[in-house]
């Protein structure tokens, strides 16, 4: 497999492998967590609830570390780590060689645990837990404790060639725009830009972050502009009236985090689907190797473009030279305005990646119930992956916070980055 990360493979084979892997050991007293079942899904799923659980805990993502980041760390140290001691598959970054027999969970668990240990070190106690109650259950006891040495070899390695990334960058000051077009911070709370660093950052499998970059934003004079920014005016304003009911509750329905509702989706499909521990590793790392790269992607192009939100463009219209258009200056959203370009649409990107890559394993059609942490209680049903996707994406339009030029650029960087990763 080639990828911008993978020309710097690493093979450990034979006794350089073992004498590596004889420096680490297993850890303390198992918790009361349930032991995986040999062969499943469990570690993978209990791995990636455990992360989701961390990045919804406020205090505990670092705020200029993008959490996709976290993800790809953590699903591709587990595919990894499978792939190494299945033999079965290609890693994504690293060849390793294991000599004898080793269990693929405990190398699993072991690899998850020691990257988010690494990465949230105040949850150590949480995640130690979670380790030995998976491992408590592994049998026989010398394959458990070489799986727990690949895995630990696999996150030390793929941890080490990240540390260089750029992620760690002080987000640099963007100026605001002055010219009709430019971003500029929005209301209410006039925020300064963020992850403005977050393009530099190294990708996971793409070769260079601009190379699915939308083409150029349409002229601000153009009938394509008008339209769009009249369909956003009417429908996404706080008090909209021609917005129905159902529009406002997929408005708040999607707003937050939209790589968290696709990781909770495929949790569902993965454990609705009774799916192996191979082919689980295997569709998280794909997943969310999209989505950091796909995050990497659109601030490449958010801020190579810099194109200004729909609150400021309808309250500044009369600017903008087109005659079609008509300021409104007291013109507010349904929802709070991200702190960032508007093109291209962030949902509509991972919501399109995310669709691509489980439709590539599950097939197009897949009953789909999805629940909401911005609206707690409620859920939504989609008969496919394509169907939720593109709710996702058109509810930032009904949200006032993107137009469909945002949309449509979005759904195609998404869908070509994934087919990217596919394609690896």
């Amino acid at each position: 497999m080639t990828t911008s990360m993978s020309r710097r493979t690493l093979l450990v084979t034979g006794g350089a492998a073992a004498a590596v892997l004889a420096t680490t050991g297993l850890p303390g007293p198992a918790a009361a967590v349930a032991p995986v079942r040999p062969g499943g899904a469990d570690v993978v799923l209990a791995w990636n609830r455990e992360l989701l659980a961390i990045v919804r805990t406020a205090g505990l993502q670092p705020a200029t570390v993008h959490p996709t980041r976290s993800f790809a760390l953590l699903h591709a140290a587990i595919h990894d780590a499978v792939v190494a001691t299945t033999g079965t598959g290609r890693p994504y970054l690293f060849t390793v060689d294991v000599p004898g027999r080793a269990a693929p969970e405990a190398a699993a668990a072991q690899a998850a645990h020691d990257v988010l240990a690494a990465l949230y070190p105040t949850r150590a106690d949480a995640l130690a837990s979670l380790l030995a109650g998976q491992l408590a259950g592994v049998r026989p006891p010398a394959a458990r404790d070489a799986g727990v040495r690949a895995g630990r070899l696999v996150a030390r390695l793929l941890l080490g060639l990240r540390a260089g990334d750029g992620s760690a960058a002080t987000p640099p000051l963007l100026p605001p725009g002055t010219a009709p077009g430019q971003y500029r911070p929005a209301p209410p709370a006039f925020a300064p830009a963020a992850f403005t660093h977050w393009a530099a950052v190294t990708p996971f499998v793409l070769d260079r972050a601009d190379r699915f970059r939308p083409g150029p934003y349409p002229a601000l004079s153009g009938a394509r502009y008008a339209d769009a920014l009249h369909e956003v005016a009417a429908a996404g304003r706080d008090t909209s009236a021609t917005r129905t009911a159902d529009e406002t509750v997929q408005a708040r329905f999607w707003a937050a985090p939209i790589w968290n509702y696709w990781n909770e989706i495929a949790q569902s499909v993965v454990g609705g689907s009774h799916s192996g521990l191979l082919v689980a590793a295997r569709v998280f790392a794909r997943l969310n190797l999209s989505f950091a790269d796909a995050v990497i992607a659109f601030y490449d192009a958010k801020y190579h473009y810099r194109i200004w939100r729909p609150v400021t463009a309808i309250r500044l219209a009369g600017e903008d030279g087109n005659p079609a258009t008509g300021a409104v200056p007291d013109w507010s959203s349904l929802a709070t305005t991200p702190a960032d370009p508007a093109y291209p649409g962030a949902h509509s990107v991972i919501s399109q990646a995310g669709a691509l890559v489980l439709r590539q394993e599950y097939g197009p059609r897949w009953p789909l119930e999805v629940g909401s942490d911005a609206l707690p209680g409620v859920v939504r049903r989609f008969p496919t992956f394509q169907g939720a996707a593109d709710e996702a994406g058109l509810s930032r339009i009904v949200a006032g916070v993107h137009t469909r030029l945002d949309h449509e650029a979005g759904r195609q960087l998404g869908h070509d980055v994934a087919a990217f990763v596919l394609r690896s």
